[in-house]
Formats: structure tokens, C-alpha cells, sequence
């Protein structure tokens, strides 16, 4: 059977008057030219040029490839083009998935304005604390926050992020605060439940000793929803251990009290999964990773 390299060869052939004129262009030998040539006729059993001649002239058979196979060249070359057209268009369908809080506050906004520059692009948005890992290969872009299991998808950091414990001034005021992690396990604990996540097990170090010390809180309060777990503290029903992205506004503004500042807890950075094969990667998922990194630099709620 004959290839799409043997038809290019072909309609080559055909454009010029000798064999040694088409090795020329070639900028190979004439006895490759004949050996091709011949390579080819053998695939087919047929003659294709009229021999002998001085000029090259095509046989029934060799007219007949011609006729029927630029055709076919001609497609193939246009959908080349279209493909790599596609490849820097941003078009088809986005799939993102991202944390429920932060998509709401941050992605959401960011995909809507992404959207608008690029009319022929269709999105879809999934909002889960709790992402099926067995299919995350269906999304093009996976936002995540916190500790990250083993993956075959490339990370991309979008934004640092450090976790704060944090308690309303009410709060404080009816059950003091506390100067040690040890001291939590007194306290009335509010714990987050996302990402499946031992998330009563909270890990500080201390900043001038690095020690570490690992407690394990016992909530009265809890929920897979960050927005209630946040109002919770600020209505001083508890202590919270939350993103800084989170309850950054509430501390500038006075609602909720940093604690333990002589303790940090394990970053939580804001990154976005992506496929391995980076030099694969689509101009719709490059774009939006661009958008992204724009928005979230300088990290919007630290603007204050």
C-alpha cells in the first residue's frame, strides 16, 4: 500500500520536466530519484513513468494516482492546518474543577472573564472539597489547596497560602486564649472536613526551635462547608484552623484573632493539576493557567 509520502513524491515528479531536474530539487542523488521511483511501481506493480523518455511522462496509472491522490494530499494538508489553527485558537471546552469556597470567591470570577475574551470556548466548572481522584484525568485543570497525594498530574503553584488558627474576640473574651497548641485541647474546636483529610490532626512547629508538635482535637462543631466553619468562629462558637486566603479579610478587619503566633502550621498552597505532557497542552488550558496566575498575583486577599 502507498503512502501519503509516496503521493507527495508523486505530485513532485509531475511538476518537473526530468528526473534529474526533481533530484535537484530534492537536493538528492538522480539514482535515489530512480530508486524511489521504482520502490514505488514495485508497491503497485504498475509503471507510472513512460520509458524510455527523455522528459518525464506518466503512464495511465501514473495519471490516474495523480488525479485521485491530490485530492487527498490537499485535505490532509488542510487539516494540518486547521489543527495547528485549533492549537492556537481558544476554542472547545475548558473543564475546570475546584475547591467550593475558593472557586466560588476566585475561580468562578476569573473563568467567567476568561470566557468573555474567548467567545468560542465552553466551560464547565465542577466545585467539590472532596475531588474523585479516580477521575481527575476528565478535567483539564484541577485547582487544589492543602496536602497533595501522589499524582501523575503536573503541579502548578498559582499562589502561596499559610493556614492560621483563628478564634472571634468574643470568643476570647468568654474562654481566654490560648498560648500553647496543648492548650487547644481545652479550647472548643471547629474542625473543617475536606479534601478527606485526617483533619483533626493538627501539626505545628515552633518558629524559634522548629520542634514540632502534633495534637488531635476533638470538634463539638464541624462541617465540609469552609463558609460555615468560618462563620461559626465568628459567631465565637469556636477555634478554626483556616486558609489564609479565607480569613485573612476577617482578621484585617478585626472579626476573628490570629493565634499562636509563635507556632506555624504546614502551608496549604494554592496550585493548579495539570496534565504531564506539557508540550501537549492546549491553548485554552495554557490561557486559562496564565489568567489564573495573573489574578492570583499579588494574592488578592492580601490587597488590603
Amino acid at each position: 500500500m502507498i503512502s501519503t509520502e509516496d503521493l507527495r513524491f508523486i505530485r513532485m515528479l509531475a511538476g518537473h520536466r526530468t528526473l534529474a531536474d526533481l533530484a535537484r530539487a530534492m537536493n538528492v542523488t538522480p539514482p535515489s530519484v530512480t530508486q524511489r521511483l521504482k520502490h514505488i511501481e514495485d508497491k503497485l506493480s504498475t509503471p507510472l513513468v513512460q520509458r524510455p523518455s527523455r522528459t518525464i511522462s506518466l503512464t495511465e496509472e501514473g495519471l490516474l494516482l495523480l488525479e485521485k491522490g491530490l485530492p487527498i494530499l490537499n485535505e490532509l494538508d488542510e487539516l494540518q492546518e486547521q489543527l495547528a489553527d485549533r492549537k492556537r485558537l481558544v476554542s472547545g471546552k475548558l473543564r475546570v474543577l475546584a475547591p467550593l469556597g475558593f472557586g466560588n470567591e476566585h475561580v468562578a470570577p476569573l473563568l467567567g472573564a476568561y470566557k468573555r475574551a474567548h467567545p468560542q470556548l465552553d466551560v464547565e466548572l465542577e466545585l467539590s472539597d472532596n475531588p474523585v481522584w479516580s477521575s481527575c484525568h476528565k478535567w483539564d485543570v484541577i485547582i487544589y489547596i492543602g496536602a497533595l497525594r501522589d499524582s501523575s498530574l503536573k503541579m502548578v503553584t498559582l499562589a502561596r497560602n499559610r493556614r492560621f488558627i483563628c478564634a472571634s474576640p468574643a470568643y476570647l473574651a468568654a474562654h481566654g486564649e490560648p498560648r500553647s497548641p496543648r492548650e487547644l485541647l481545652q479550647h472548643q474546636c471547629i474542625a473543617l472536613r475536606e479534601n478527606n483529610e485526617d483533619v483533626t490532626l493538627w501539626s505545628f512547629r515552633q518558629r524559634k526551635s522548629n520542634k514540632e508538635e502534633v495534637i488531635r482535637i476533638h470538634p463539638q462543631l464541624a462541617s465540609n462547608e469552609g463558609r460555615v466553619v468560618k462563620d461559626w468562629a465568628l459567631a465565637g462558637l469556636g477555634i478554626i484552623m483556616r486558609s489564609e486566603w479565607d480569613v485573612q479579610a476577617a482578621i484585617d478587619s478585626g472579626g476573628l484573632v490570629r493565634l499562636l503566633p509563635d507556632y506555624r502550621l504546614p502551608d496549604a498552597d494554592i496550585v493548579a493539576l495539570v496534565s504531564g505532557r506539557g508540550g501537549e497542552r492546549s491553548a485554552r488550558v495554557s490561557g486559562f493557567l496564565a489568567t489564573l496566575k495573573a489574578g492570583l498575583q499579588p494574592a488578592p486577599w492580601l490587597a488590603g
